[in-house]
């Protein structure tokens, strides 16, 4: 596991109207700590986003906090991290969470997360890097979405084995043997890092 020391955690700064995803976020925090997994997240204290800081603290782990300084007050810095370092833009928070971790993990969210999710899968697909991207679909949240991406594959739009760039697991119980498991796809890419 010492590839993996630290995940990169996308999820919305709202809690949801399920209680579920507020426990489940906690829990993973939970579950990254106790596995001395450092967490990079966006950098606030309340929603989900709160809520998997907390956890990760709550046992002692390593988290890191990414905040452009227009966001500070709108989503309420986190105050008791690690580490918070705060940025310019979106642009900055986004190479910056992506510069520090190992592997990404999708939670629940609005359109910030799935910006967040579908630039790394883009970067994956284009060989960018290689490194693991997990969607947690709590609950069926992300269901619709899994069928679109199927939909793409059918239409034509959208490769299988780039489709398959994207793990999804219902629980976090199995993150640790999934990143364990993982290995980079040996697919050919069309771009090269060279080209871009």
């Amino acid at each position: 596991m010492t590839q993996f020391k630290n995940i990169a955690v996308y999820c919305g700064s709202s809690p949801g109207q399920d209680p579920y995803y507020m426990n489940a976020a906690f829990e993973l925090g939970e579950y990254l700590g106790t596995h001395q997994i450092g967490l990079v997240y966006g950098g606030a204290s309340v929603g989900l986003m709160g809520a998997v800081a907390n956890g990760c603290l709550s046992k002692n782990g390593s988290v890191t906090g990414v905040l452009p300084k227009f966001l500070k007050k709108k989503e309420i810095e986190h105050n008791k991290l690690n580490q918070l370092i705060l940025v310019d833009s979106m642009h900055e928070r986004k190479l910056k969470m992506f510069d520090l971790s190992d592997a990404f993990v999708v939670l629940p969210g609005g359109f910030g997360t799935m910006e967040e999710f579908f630039e790394v899968v883009t970067w994956s697909q284009l060989g960018l890097h290689h490194k693991p991207i997990i969607i947690l679909n709590w609950l069926g949240f992300y269901n619709p979405l899994l069928t679109l991406i199927q939909n793409m594959v059918s239409s034509g739009f959208l490769k299988k084995e780039n489709a398959n760039l994207v793990q999804v697991l219902e629980t976090a119980k199995d993150l640790l043997s999934t990143l364990q498991n993982y290995s980079p796809s040996k697919t050919e890419k069309w771009l090269s890092e060279d080209t871009v």
